[in-house]
């Protein structure tokens, strides 16, 4: 086992023993679904095992018929008979061909809710540096890694806001290079940040 999965390991535990203040979805003021209308989904967290961990995002491709074009992390619903380990493995293995047996699970983080009806658990694993990845062409336009303590660094959080169907929402936002991580992505990692504590 590699220190920074033990690393990561101790953080997530510590972190999700405490009370943390976490952006709950991206609904805002929004009336959520509840209870089973609810679409459980999960993602996978990949953090390269480098001196500098990394993040995998993938950036969506703008065929898609919701979330074109913006950047997320690998993954989908569950379906049947599948937990959120095993549906955030399989995500990325359909996404980005990250096979299965490269990911070294860590745990699960905070579940977030869309204001589509998802709630997601990311799955926080660390994978080995400089894999060998293939975008699905009909999914992902491309894959890119950002330092981990660049991304959990809370001053990269820009909080933002935004007019949607005649109400006000607010998000975060996250930019990197010529990228920008927002939406649930960029919320997840805040709430990951908030438990993690990370520092490089």
């Amino acid at each position: 086992m590699s220190s920074l999965v033990d690393r990561l390991g101790l953080a997530l535990t510590e972190g999700m023993a405490q009370q943390t203040i976490l952006l709950a979805g991206d609904h805002g003021d929004v009336a959520l679904a509840t209870g089973d209308s609810l679409t459980p989904a999960a993602v996978l967290v990949p953090v390269t095992d480098r001196p500098r961990p990394g993040v995998i995002l993938t950036q969506r491709t703008e065929t898609l018929r919701r979330h074109a074009g913006q950047v997320a992390f690998p993954g989908g619903r569950v379906d049947p008979g599948e937990d959120a380990v095993t549906a955030a493995l399989r995500e990325a293995d359909e996404e980005i061909a990250l096979p299965p047996s490269a990911v070294t699970v860590v745990g699960e983080a905070d579940r977030y809710q869309t204001v589509t009806g998802y709630t997601v658990t990311p799955i926080v694993g660390v994978v080995p540096p400089d894999l060998t990845l293939r975008p699905s062409e009909a999914e992902v336009a491309s894959v890119f890694e950002v330092p981990l303590d660049f991304l959990l660094d809370s001053r990269n959080h820009v909080e933002a806001r935004t007019q949607w169907e005649g109400r006000e929402r607010r998000y975060y936002e996250i930019l990197w290079d010529d990228r920008r991580i927002w939406g649930a992505t960029a919320a997840m990692i805040v709430n990951l940040a908030r438990r993690l504590r990370w520092s490089a």
